[in-house]
């Protein structure tokens, strides 16, 4: 048994409305005959824009958890909360479930979705062939979770606006909550930019090995 790819079936994928059609090397550029987009082969220049986009979101990673998310005025005083000082503050107070959840959806997921875009991208860049199947999976992982990445932010506002907010308050967003939200959106971006085909690549036509076949 030997991977068998579309690309060494002659076959190519549009990118806008996933039409399958034959390849035709006598025609530059193809267009899809559906919508009439480009076709190509490999997503241009994908890691190059993947890399650009986890670095920009590592390194506001840094800000998003050092600033403050929040900044509460009232008749007690102003203060300002980062994410984990929420974290921390639930904790405290007995409220470990919402720490939990602050904890797992605003640290935990972001750091979790960058280290696995970036090993995707350092083992496509360097054409590993190390478990494709798994890979594969894990980007498959980091899309899902990708859908719902927003709920981030949400939790984020909504969990350390609760901070000490027992008396009337002033409250609006900090730093931290811009700096996050476009971690959200950059790594986003990076999955949606991250073509898995190039995981494939390095293994096209070569025989699996069991730990890579995929049971139904």
């Amino acid at each position: 048994m030997k991977y068998v790819t579309a690309r060494r079936s002659g076959l190519v994928s549009c990118h806008s409305c996933g039409r399958v059609e034959a390849r035709i090397r006598s025609v530059t550029p193809q267009h899809c005959s559906r919508c009439g987009a480009h076709l190509h082969s490999r997503n241009p220049d994908s890691l190059m824009r993947t890399w650009a986009l986890l670095i920009a979101a590592a390194l506001l990673y840094i800000p998003a958890n050092l600033l403050p998310v929040m900044h509460t005025s009232s008749l007690l005083g102003s203060e300002d909360d980062t994410i984990m000082s929420g974290v921390v503050y639930f904790w405290t107070s007995g409220d470990w479930p919402l720490a939990v959840i602050v904890f797992i959806a605003s640290i935990m997921v972001p750091m979790l979705k960058l280290s696995v875009l970036v090993l995707l991208t350092v083992t496509a860049q360097r054409r590993s062939r190390w478990r494709p199947q798994q890979r594969t999976t894990l980007y498959r992982m980091v899309e899902r979770i990708g859908r719902w990445s927003m709920l981030d932010v949400f939790v984020v506002t909504l969990t350390v606006a609760l901070v000490r907010f027992k008396s009337l308050a002033v409250i609006t967003a900090g730093p931290g909550a811009i700096a996050f939200g476009s971690v959200v959106i950059l790594t986003m971006l990076a999955s949606m930019q991250f073509d898995p085909r190039l995981i494939w690549d390095p293994v096209e036509g070569s025989t699996p090995k069991p730990q890579d076949l995929h049971h139904d």
